[in-house]
């Protein structure tokens, strides 16, 4: 019989080995991994499923993407990067706009994607409306793939105007493939619905080593070997594991698990990163693509591309992931678990009020976390007013809701 161990357990086991101490691991560094972090470029493209598109494993995110910031673009372009994602909603226009630009004269040599909410009771001129508006943004005549975008409802899957849409714009030459993207509560039943209508092409989903059960397993094999090993299982492993199965393309997103990236700084050494770790553990999926990142300047662009090509998980990375799960767990809000749902009698949408507040401490990005925030039907108001008990129970990681999603909404409004 298997002894479980809980999170908090795993933690411990961590602080007992020395693992969860908080000391600088650059005696371990890998000179293998340094040497790979010093090369430049996107060192391997994948196939993105049924698609047939060949995309850099590592592309480039635009969510964060402001005016005159063109050269991001085109230095990630330089250094190989030949996908790139934006919607219609990121920097209100502006993202689509700034990528348009850039890739101007270069449409032949990259693949581009990119988004629009669509809701179930959307009609498919309106569709098709918003897909013209960032095909001129965009300056080009199509795009490599419409994501249907933040899907958190079967219900949107199930319009029938998006099926009318997607014929037509196909037919006309304005998009290539269709999908959608996610990253909230009910993300597998939305994927699950998907795979058994096979009604997409390619999916964009919130994936990270932090939410893989197999990550806690590989630490604590590592750690106590001859010991069984019981994880919260989540469903999202298995979703993606039949949605690979009927060959649709998977894009990683949220990879870095809040991107507190200069936390990491005082335990990495001689050029092996935790982002370069992060982009590792998920590439090695063999149900994972490739994977997306915001890149927001020059020099992260060249650290993340340090992790292109990586499939092999070393020591170093595990001491790394390991460092930052220990750092960040008890904060840090899993997109795919839900199992807050029903918890705030005044609807407060918890996962989406602490995924803004992500964006805001851990990117630091409080333009941007405002911005999200402010698109939320049910934000965090009602705290305000709450004593906090309905939820004070409700995170299994053991997270303190009611201490977080208040001063969200101070922050944030």
């Amino acid at each position: 019989m298997k002894n479980p161990i809980n999170r908090r357990t795993f933690l411990r086991v961590g602080a007992m080995t020395g693992l969860a101490s908080g000391i600088p691991i650059n005696a371990l560094a890998d000179n293998d991994m340094a040497k790979a972090a010093k090369e430049e470029g996107v060192k391997r493209y994948v196939t993105l499923g049924r698609t047939g598109l060949k995309i850099s494993d590592i592309s480039f995110g635009s969510s964060r993407l402001r005016n005159g910031q063109e050269h991001l673009v085109r230095h990630a372009l330089d250094r190989g990067v030949n996908y790139y994602d934006t919607a219609e909603s990121y920097t209100r226009g502006v993202s689509e706009v700034v990528v348009g630009n850039a890739l101007k004269g270069d449409r032949d040599r990259v693949h581009i994607a990119t988004k629009s909410h669509v809701g179930p009771d959307d009609s498919a001129d309106q569709i098709m409306e918003r897909l013209e508006t960032s095909l001129g943004k965009l300056q080009t005549d199509y795009v490599d793939i419409f994501f249907n975008h933040a899907v958190n409802e079967v219900e949107r899957l199930k319009n029938g105007a998006w099926f009318e849409f997607i014929e037509k714009a196909k037919r006309q030459g304005k998009i290539r493939f269709s999908g959608f993207s996610g990253h909230a509560g009910r993300l597998t039943d939305c994927i699950d619905y998907a795979v058994e209508q096979d009604m997409v092409d390619a999916l964009l989903v919130a994936t990270n080593f932090g939410e893989d059960p197999s990550f806690y397993e590989e630490v604590y094999e590592r750690l106590t070997k001859g010991f069984d090993f019981v994880a919260k299982q989540q469903a999202l492993p298995d979703s993606l594991a039949r949605a690979k199965a009927k060959n649709v393309g998977i894009v990683a997103m949220k990879v870095l698990r809040g991107a507190k990236l200069n936390d990491m700084r005082p335990y990495e050494a001689a050029g092996a990163t935790y982002a370069q770790a992060a982009f590792k553990w998920v590439l090695k999926n063999p149900n994972v693509d490739a994977a997306i990142i915001s890149m927001t300047s020059t020099d992260d662009i060249d650290e993340y591309l340090g992790g292109s090509g990586g499939q092999a998980v070393s020591e170093t990375d595990m001491e790394l992931l390991h460092q930052y799960a220990q750092m960040t767990d008890m904060t840090y809000c899993r997109h795919v678990c839900n199992d807050c749902e029903g918890a705030c009698p005044y609807n407060v949408s918890i996962g989406e009020v602490l995924r803004t507040r992500m964006y805001a401490t851990d990117y630091g990005d409080f333009g941007f976390a405002k911005a999200e925030y402010q698109q939320l039907e049910h934000n965090a108001t009602p705290c305000l007013s709450c004593d906090g008990a309905p939820c004070r129970d409700a995170c299994t990681h053991n997270i303190k809701i009611a201490d977080l999603c208040g001063l969200t909404h101070q922050l944030l409004s």
